[in-house]
């Protein structure tokens, strides 16, 4: 959750460069190549950076920053989803609870690719780990 919410955080403030190349004006005028790119860098470095505190600790370096990068472009795919459910269905925002912010929903509309994603990668990969036969 931390690495999709910072991703979702580090894509905005990316995205707020002068220079903007929207990828789908008609879907999420907000989202451009500049926050994908520099969003999922960031949070790639920040999953090197923490890569001892997750599961993938033990296997190669590049495991923890690979599964960051992943869990970026997830989390962008989902909230772009979402964003074009929500144009779809004409509804502009989840709620109206916090002023400015479009509801609970679109501060976890990321997770929906992201969280799936994970758990079957992790899953695999700590299947993988486990001696012949100590699975079943």
């Amino acid at each position: 959750m931390l690495i999709v919410q910072l991703s979702d955080a580090a894509q905005y403030a990316w995205a707020q460069l002068p220079w903007k190349h929207v990828i789908v004006p008609t879907i999420s005028p907000g989202r451009t190549w500049e926050g994908l790119l520099g969003g999922t860098a960031t949070v790639t470095l920040l999953g090197a950076a923490l890569g001892w505190a997750t599961p993938f600790s033990g296997a190669s370096w590049w495991m923890a920053p690979a599964m960051s990068m992943v869990i970026s472009l997830m989390a962008f795919a989902g909230g772009l989803t979402m964003s074009a459910i929500k144009r779809d269905r004409g509804v502009k925002d989840y709620g109206t609870l916090v002023e400015g912010h479009g509801g609970v929903l679109d501060r976890i509309d990321s997770l929906c690719f992201a969280a799936p994603i994970f758990f079957h990668f992790t899953h695999h990969w700590l299947q993988l780990q486990l001696p012949p036969g100590a699975g079943t």
